[in-house]
């Protein structure tokens, strides 16, 4: 599949996600959210400083060359991906939930990301880094994929119930349709990448994926969180933001080789993310 088509169709399909998930909320869930800022926090927690921090201990136990130790440190670094409030969505979690704290670790990536790199290309090669992310270009990517069609779909649901109803099986199966042609779209455009690298990076990859999906689970377990608390923290733990860390590789380092962890981790994420929906949705 081109690259171009890919690029095209994908911030467009991502939007549509969010405008579905906002069909499916009112503004007392968000209000919820903010009155239980233990869930937050625990959150926030897991994605900026347990992610890392399981990710290094990942590159060191399988011995990583410094290229992929990097590439997997910067994705580590990065926020949660916008796909994980779909996905929430469809494992019956707390959607909201999921929504503000991909909001909350997108805006402060601009500080813990430069954070992350920098420690991670002292450890690895001795050297710093001098990492300035394109901060308006981060606020305006996310206000126009998160925030403007979310705020459509509440606003649509408020307005006219009676149509969003009519209508929301089509939507439900448009938008997951949709992610599951991201997912396909993916594999095809990075078919060449995921099989010259898949033998080196992979295993670290899965193993990161499924750890801090496991963290995740577990940190909102320790703190008694509810259920559907739970599994958008174990979400968004899971799902990172891929394109941002490919973004970074290429163009702030200039290091297309350092891509490939963020490449062979967006393949696999998705994947868990499936099976994690199918295990909730059974449970």
């Amino acid at each position: 599949m081109n690259h171009a088509i890919v690029d095209l169709m994908l911030p467009w399909a991502l939007a549509f996600i969010m405008f579905f998930l906002g069909l499916n909320l009112v503004p007392g869930d968000f209000m919820r959210v903010f009155e239980r800022p233990k869930a937050i926090w625990v959150g926030l927690f897991g994605q900026m400083v347990m992610v890392p921090a399981l990710a290094f201990a990942i590159v060191v136990l399988f011995g990583l060359p410094t290229e992929l130790a990097l590439g997997l440190m910067i994705l580590a670094a990065c926020p949660g991906g916008v796909s994980s409030g779909l996905i929430t969505h469809l494992a019956r979690g707390d959607t909201a939930l999921s929504i503000v704290l991909t909001a909350i670790t997108s805006l402060l990536a601009v500080g813990s990301v430069p954070l992350v790199v920098d420690m991670s290309m002292s450890h690895f090669t001795g050297a710093s880094a001098s990492l300035d992310l394109p901060l308006g270009k981060l606020v305006r990517g996310l206000f126009l994929l998160t925030t403007v069609p979310v705020a459509l779909g509440m606003l649509l649901r408020q307005l006219r119930p009676n149509l969003v109803l009519r209508w929301h099986c089509v939507a439900s199966r448009l938008a997951t349709g949709l992610f599951a042609l991201i997912v396909a779209a993916t594999f095809v455009s990075q078919h060449e990448a995921l099989s010259l690298h898949i033998a080196a990076i992979g295993p670290a990859a899965a193993a990161l994926n499924l750890a801090v999906m496991a963290g995740g689970c577990a940190l909102a377990t320790l703190a008694r969180l509810e259920w559907r608390d739970r599994i958008a923290i174990t979400t968004e733990c899971g799902l990172q933001n891929a394109a941002l860390g490919i973004f970074i590789a290429a163009s702030v380092f200039a290091a297309p080789g350092m891509t490939i962890a963020s490449v062979i981790y967006a393949l696999l994420m998705n994947v868990s993310a499936v099976a994690f929906v199918c295990l909730m949705r059974c449970r």
